[in-house]
């Protein structure tokens, strides 16, 4: 699949193109519009995070239109909207193992909150803590 390909609808991702084995198209598309921006390297180091991880990760945001981005309150030049981003819960994970693995896998953007952890392939940066 191409390293950026933008779908209307979640469903339109054609059988069979779908590569990453752990997550499905409905989990990573914007939650307001349904419409999905694959970032063919965003994914493939979510697929390297979860595999490290050895467990289920639930994706509480990835792609944002601009639209949606907008409503949430989200930053205007967030990763999110390109598809380089995404906000895992931490319920039933260990939170510095899920941050060691994030960054072994190769996000460089950590947002610590206190129900989620921000991953993104941005710049490198962080802000946020977990007291």
């Amino acid at each position: 699949m191409d390293a950026d390909r933008w779908f209307a609808h979640y469903d339109e991702v054609p059988a069979g193109s779908w590569a990453w084995p752990h997550f499905q198209p409905r989990e990573v598309a914007c939650h307001g519009s349904a419409s999905l921006l694959i970032s063919t390297p965003a994914l493939d180091t979510l697929e390297r995070m979860r595999v490290a991880i050895g467990r289920p990760m639930m994706i509480l945001s990835a792609y944002r239109s601009e639209a949606h981005n907008a409503m949430v309150g989200g930053a205007a030049l967030s990763e999110h909207v390109l598809g380089h981003a995404f906000d895992i819960e931490l319920r039933g994970h260990n939170r510095s193992k899920l941050n060691f693995e994030a960054a072994q896998a190769g996000f460089t953007g950590f947002g610590y909150y206190g129900s989620f952890l921000h991953v993104d392939t941005g710049r490198r940066r962080s802000w946020g803590s977990w007291n």
